[in-house]
């Protein structure tokens, strides 16, 4: 037989109701975002180079800087990091700092040694060449 514990204790299914308004703002922030970003995209696309060279490096930052921004909500909203100290934040963002600098610095130098190799970079004059004319062989018959 079975045996039931009386309680006075009155239980109640918890209520989520408080966190949809946090999800729902954090899904429209995420999707303006990302329409912003694919329609800046669309828009470079579409234009096939047509734009000056300084618009669409502005352009190109900006859809960076939008990333960048999706990226901090993200880990602020879905790792809790926006709710942690101080102190435990700047723990996790200064290396990432770090390492994407390190990143961006081992792309950059090593876009220069490509542009750079098998050239004198400009140091010295390149050297005088002449044409030769070449002799004629011995023993050759004519």
């Amino acid at each position: 037989m079975s045996s039931h514990v009386s309680s006075p204790e009155i239980t109640h299914a918890p209520e989520h109701a408080s966190g949809t308004g946090r999800i729902w703002k954090t899904f429209w922030v995420l999707s303006i975002l990302t329409i912003i970003e694919l329609g800046l995209g669309y828009y470079l696309y579409s234009q096939h180079g047509g734009l000056s060279h300084g618009f669409t490096l502005a352009t190109k930052s900006l859809i960076g800087i939008l990333t960048l921004a999706k990226a901090y909500y993200i880990v602020s909203v879905f790792m809790h990091l926006g709710d942690e100290i101080r102190n435990f934040i700047m723990t996790i963002i200064v290396p990432l700092c770090l390492f994407i600098w390190f990143i961006v610095a081992f792309l950059w130098d090593g876009n220069s040694w490509k542009n750079l190799r098998n050239t004198d970079a400009g140091s010295r004059e390149a050297p005088k060449t002449e044409k030769v004319e070449h002799a004629p062989e011995q023993g050759a018959k004519h």
